[in-house]
């Protein structure tokens, strides 16, 4: 699949189907994940691969009880690593340039997902506070994103789209 026809077909999916995903494929979204890029390539990010039922339904209490997350084979916490990133950039670093890491590297995993035959959805609805503890995430570590990941169970129509002019401005 080309990269244009990946990011127009890549859906948002809620409803999995109760099958694992296999360990080559984890391989593989821990590879697009690491493979992202990031501001002075610090590699500001870090990643929680969460198979255990236990600790998913903490996931999803902590995202303002979205139970689906629940039920996906696999969910990925995406962490800005706040720490690795303030040594370089201060401020700035911490607010905007940590956060663009974990999210480019997230879109990577999210499209390599439908390569590999899997679905995920971007979940950023959460309380911070409940999903740090539910994880016992260190304090360098900000959750960023919660993406459920596994096999559809549905398939979601296109969503509509803004026409070009109303997204762009050719300057020049």
């Amino acid at each position: 699949m080309d990269v244009m026809e990946a990011i127009r077909a890549r859906r948002s999916v809620r409803r999995f189907l109760d099958k694992p995903v296999p360990q080559e494929a984890v391989e593989a979204l821990i590879e697009a994940l690491r493979w992202a890029p990031s501001a002075g390539n610090l590699q500001s990010r870090f990643f929680y691969f969460i198979f255990d039922a236990g600790i998913r339904k903490k996931v999803a209490a902590a995202s303002l009880g979205q139970m689906f997350i629940s039920v996906a084979p696999l969910v990925v916490v995406a962490c800005a690593d706040i720490e690795r990133v303030s040594r370089r950039y201060g401020h700035r670093g911490v607010e905007l340039y940590a956060v663009q890491d974990a999210a480019v590297a997230v879109e990577n995993m999210m499209l390599e997902a439908l390569e590999l035959g899997l679905s995920s959805v971007w979940v950023g609805a959460f309380d911070e506070a409940a999903l740090s503890a539910a994880l016992d995430l260190p304090g360098r570590l900000r959750p960023m994103a919660v993406v459920p990941i596994g096999y559809p169970a549905h398939s979601p129509a296109p969503p509509p789209r803004l026409e070009k002019d109303d997204i762009v401005k050719i300057v020049g």
